[in-house]
């Protein structure tokens, strides 16, 4: 019985945070893809790196997608334990 809810635990950690880290990815690369108001672009391009908006919001939403990916491999960790209980 062990057995049977550590992979079912496995696969809805899996595929709830796979799905949540790609939507996370995807917010994080959208705003890069377009190209945005052009005044607001110039704009920003006088600042620094770190000081700009849209690459923190980055940073942020990428540590996001990172951190669903991390629960996933959880997921897939409690999968693979599981195969081993005998």
């Amino acid at each position: 019985m062990a057995r049977f809810v550590l992979q079912l635990c496995g696969v809805i950690a899996v595929v709830i945070a796979a799905s949540r880290s790609y939507a996370a990815t995807r917010e994080a690369v959208g705003p890069l893809v377009h190209d945005g108001d052009p005044t607001r672009t110039a704009i920003e391009a006088t600042r620094r790196i770190t000081d700009r908006p849209r690459v923190r919001l980055f940073a942020r939403r990428l540590g996001v997608a990172i951190g669903w990916l991390a629960v996933a491999m959880y997921g897939l960790f409690l999968i693979v334990e599981s195969q081993a209980l005998s």
